[in-house]
């Protein structure tokens, strides 16, 4: 753990994952560049920590990995006999029961799934690859900022697996059935100028730039008011689950809630 004298601002410093917080700006820092942020269950584990220690004034979350790679996905040894010291192999996962393995998935999801919360803009800052595990942690954040040696990759496919990690949905909204299908059946690369144009990265700069470019985004949705940010984010996030007429009622319910609080007779 860092001391107060290392950094003020630091809430969690453990299993290859930093939380800072800021005020209403949090950093979550892959802390394992040896291993190119390789994870493991037990970051997965810490990165929901993260979630529930998250100080209540943040707004906004920007996810980072050290080095030159954001995350290269699953740590390899999780497929070995040996397993990683300390957590169960992937022989002992696929021995427990259909109740046991569901929640366990379900506990490694909960790394990915927080970020997705409403009251939260989370922002992924990615550099080098994003592959497989790694892939969906940038899917999880709803914006993602690349530097332009990206090399996004689903290839869990190539394992024998599937995609579990809370990624496919995002996936899918994002680029569409037909190329999502393509990008994980393949397993192939997806770089810079195709995750612009696909709408998998809001941005690309030179990889110099990439944290400024993360900061600055982050500093203009903090620049909005709070409550009309989280609202919007909702209805956003609903929409495509919602018929027109039903949006249009989501629309009025939310705008009913904004002007009662501006006028001070909310609930």
């Amino acid at each position: 753990m860092a001391s107060p004298e290392q950094d003020r601002t630091a809430v969690l410093d453990q299993d290859g994952v930093r939380l800072t917080a800021d005020d209403a700006l949090a950093t979550v820092t892959l802390t394992n560049p040896a291993k190119r942020n390789a994870q493991s269950p037990a970051l997965w584990r810490t990165l929901a920590e993260v979630g529930r220690l998250l100080p209540g004034s943040v707004r906004v979350v920007v996810l980072r990995g050290e080095g030159k790679s954001f995350s290269a996905g699953l740590d390899r040894q999780m497929f070995t006999p040996e397993g990683i010291e300390g957590e169960p192999t992937f022989t002992d996962i696929a021995r427990l029961d259909d109740a046991e393995l569901d929640a366990t998935i379900a506990g490694f999801q909960g790394a990915f799934s927080w970020l997705r919360r409403n009251d939260l803009v989370s922002i992924a800052a990615v550099q080098g690859h994003a592959i497989g595990a790694g892939f969906q942690l940038a899917l999880a954040c709803d914006l993602r900022v690349v530097a332009d040696d990206v090399q996004f990759a689903m290839r869990e496919t190539s394992l024998g697996i599937v995609p579990d990690l809370t990624g496919t949905h995002p996936l899918v909204n994002l680029v569409g059935y037909a190329r999502a299908l393509e990008i994980c059946a393949t397993g192939r690369y997806v770089q810079a100028e195709e995750a612009v144009l696909s709408g998998l990265a809001n941005l690309a700069v030179p990889a110099a730039e990439l944290d400024a470019a993360a900061r600055d985004l982050a500093e203009a949705i903090l620049a909005a008011p709070r409550d009309a940010v989280v609202e919007t984010k909702a209805l956003l996030r609903g929409a495509a689950s919602r018929t027109f007429e039903e949006q249009c009622t989501a629309e009025r319910q939310a705008q009913a809630r904004r002007l009662r609080d501006l006028a001070g007779i909310g609930e």
